[in-house]
């Protein structure tokens, strides 16, 4: 094995990489929190002062601490930042290619970005990729990638040094494995920072994955911690119908931000408060509760999904995360048809034998599969043809009924080993959650596996061993994805407007589709507010036709709002248009109707039935605001970093923010705030500029400000 060089100076690392390779650089860095900040820095700042090299990133999600719009937001924001973010330092390359500013040698191609924040920005707009997850390795490749670094969480020094690909292992290993295998030179750099949770399983690597492994202290820094979001109503209606329809014992997938909190707390009412998740779901569903799922989680659920967020390890905490799978396609399939279970019995010595797994006498790669999967104990050798442990031997016999028993008393393992409860490719979380990875202990932390995305997001693989397995761990599989806009058709648009400007990235959503209806007895849920509000007024999402889509008509499966659920798999186009209008606002229903008929796909005479009229949000919050009061749905149902004076002040910027946008109701504002002249705290006051006031327009803020708390 070779050992990597060690370098423990960032700057000195970069004079290798600049040495190492010549020309053009084309650096791969991970989505999301896996990119090693202070080196990109680095080698940016190099390149940046020296046009004679030239430097190409590909990447996504590249991640910069919050910074306002508004001289308001500014303000509130720097002690926040400075409290939540501690010392993570934003990456050079955003800093400038947000302001327009890249210089004409660096290049950034990004393949996901942080949704809706580079709209109207000609470089990132014309520089994206647009790629499934599983097609990520290949596209990077392609991009002509000579080097690729990496954040890696380290254990251990010199030669007895362990480093684990942490949060991102899900593209890293497949680009190297492509690349090293097309003869392409490629430039491996690991950076250690020692405050990235140290992943087991698929995301431990020993030094040698690496040509240079940078062990600089500046190395290590704060990990990106974004705050839990607000859960509004609307995102508590979804995650309630969402959690209906989540079967015990199957899988789940779910995504980050408040409806993924919203589902994983529905989940855990569901779970903990039976009677009160049956009453919410009996007021939301105008057709009744008839097939939905309700009941407690007796048999747990797999967590398998792209991304591993903060409420799968709530839900990991509350005991619904739970269902372990087993890398062994007949060992997973005989826990599937409850033939045997997590306890080791000398009845699962007999299944296995039923089978064909094992041989009577067993043989010895008989006695080390036993032993890795937890049947037999460590300590069983294989002696004279006898069974041996503790100088005790038995009859190597699997059929006699009473040596079985005899084997049972003192060579059976307690439960089955290895197995996992939550597969993911990359996490990202608030503090907590990584906190909360540095401390487990590690036989809780070893059922988490963090992988590859070419084993999360697709059934096949290359060498087609893989299907099968995961066709048996994935059984009632629940693949929850978030959407933009639904068309009445079943078209979802989940990545961009249809001028074409890119909100997000198609990411792996076409991945868990493709999925969802090639498992016999998997779901997808698509989940949508019924309804945006922007400077362009309120809008319905669920619309006839738009100019773009992400996922065709034909993939079409259910549809989620606050108003209900649209099962729309195997429906005519006229039904699916009625069980869309159905769960669509009310305020454009009739709008939707017309529509639909205008264009022969809905017949002249319908009309939308009466109990599907009232989906509006006062209704929405008449039904819900008594569980809240009742504190089953908080606004913050996993905490926030956020203080209570910080929470109030974020809710009067916000609907200042939004009333800027509303002429009509900015005016009442205005008005109400010079009838009443409410004064705001001083605290408050103070942490906004606003304290001493002078010119009329911070006066007027002001004054605005305190009539919104």
């Amino acid at each position: 094995m070779t050992l990597p060089l060690f370098i423990d100076s960032i700057e000195a690392a970069v004079d290798h990489v600049l040495d190492t390779v010549s020309g053009d650089i084309v650096l791969g860095i991970p989505l999301a929190i896996g990119k090693p900040n202070p080196f990109v820095n680095a080698l940016y700042r190099r390149i940046k002062a020296n046009p004679a090299r030239r430097l190409r990133i590909v990447t996504a999600l590249s991640l910069e601490k919050p910074v306002g719009k508004s001289e308001l937001e500014q303000h509130f924001l720097g002690p926040l930042v400075e409290r939540v973010f501690e010392d993570y330092p934003d990456l050079l390359y955003v800093k400038d290619l947000r302001a327009g500013a890249l210089p004409p040698n660096v290049e950034v191609r990004e393949f996901f970005m942080k949704t809706g924040d580079y709209l109207g920005n000609p470089a990132a707009q014309q520089n994206y990729i647009s790629t499934n997850y599983t097609f990520v390795a290949r596209d990077m490749a392609v991009q002509g990638m000579n080097v690729i670094a990496q954040a890696v969480a380290a254990r251990g020094e010199g030669e007895a040094m362990r480093l684990s690909l942490s949060s991102n292992p899900e593209v890293t290993f497949e680009v190297v494995e492509k690349l090293r295998a097309a003869g392409q030179p490629l430039l491996t750099v690991g950076v250690v920072n020692r405050k990235m949770p140290f992943m087991p399983n698929g995301a431990e690597v020993g030094p040698a994955f690496f040509d240079l492994v940078i062990t600089d202290p500046a190395g290590t820094h704060a990990v990106f911690a974004p705050p839990n979001n607000k859960v509004s109503l609307a995102d508590y209606a979804i995650g309630l119908h969402a959690a209906s329809l989540v079967a015990d014992g199957g899988t789940l997938q779910i995504g980050i931000g408040s409806l993924g909190d919203a589902i994983a707390q529905a989940l855990i009412v569901r779970d903990r408060q039976g009677d009160a998740f049956r009453a919410i779901l009996e007021s939301l569903c105008p057709d009744g509760t008839a097939g939905r799922e309700l009941g407690r989680f007796d048999q747990g659920l797999y967590g398998c999904s792209e991304m591993f967020v903060n409420g799968f390890l709530k839900l990991i905490e509350a005991g619904i995360i739970r269902r372990e799978v087993f890398a062994d396609v007949l060992l997973q399939q005989l826990v599937n048809d409850g033939e045997i279970d997590e306890v080791v019995t000398p009845a699962t010595l007999s299944v296995l034998l039923r089978h064909g797994r094992i041989r009577s006498p067993l043989v010895p790669d008989d006695l080390r599969w036993l032993q890795h999967w937890g049947i037999l104990r460590p300590e069983v050798t294989l002696e004279e043809g006898q069974l041996a442990i503790d100088g005790k031997r038995l009859r190597n016999d699997m059929v006699d009924p009473e040596n079985l028993a005899r084997i049972g008393e003192t060579m059976l393992g307690g439960r089955l080993a290895h197995g996992i409860f939550m597969t993911g490719g990359f996490f990202l979380g608030p503090r907590d959650f990584y906190e909360r990875l540095r401390t487990m202990p590690p036989q809780e932390l070893a059922k988490i596996d963090m992988t590859r995305i070419d084993f999360i997001n697709q059934l096949y693989s290359e060498d087609g061993t893989q299907g099968a397995l995961k066709r048996v761990q994935r059984r009632k599989a629940r693949f929850m994805n978030t959407t933009m806009i639904v068309t009445l058709l079943g078209a979802a648009c989940s990545d961009a407007l249809e001028t074409g400007q890119v909100v997000s990235g198609v990411g792996g959503q076409y991945n868990f589709v493709a999925m969802a209806h090639a498992l016999p007895d998997a779901r997808l849920l698509m989940m949508l507010r019924a309804t945006h509000d922007n400077k362009d007024g309120l809008t319905s999402s669920i619309v006839w036709n738009y100019g773009h889509v992400t996922i065709p008509r034909h993939l079409r499966d259910i549809v989620v709002t606050e108003y209900g659920v649209a099962d729309l798999r195997g429906q005519s186009d006229g039904e699916v248009i009625k069980r869309l209008i159905a769960i669509a606002d009310s305020r454009f229903q009739d709008e939707l109707v017309r529509q639909a008929k205008a264009h022969g796909k809905l017949e002249a005479g319908y009309e939308l039935p009466e109990r599907y009229r009232h989906n509006l949000p006062q209704a929405l919050e008449d039904k819900l605001e008594p569980w809240v009061q009742a504190g089953l749905l908080p606004d913050f149902p996993f905490g926030t970093d956020l203080t209570d004076d910080e929470l109030k002040i974020v809710r009067a910027l916000k609907k200042l923010k939004h009333a800027s946008q509303h002429p009509a109701e900015m005016v009442t504002l205005i008005l109400k705030s010079l009838w009443e002249g409410k004064e705001a705290p001083l605290p408050y006051l103070e942490r906004l500029g606003l304290a001493d006031a002078h010119s009329f327009k911070d006066l007027f803020v002001r004054r605005l400000f305190a009539n919104n708390l």
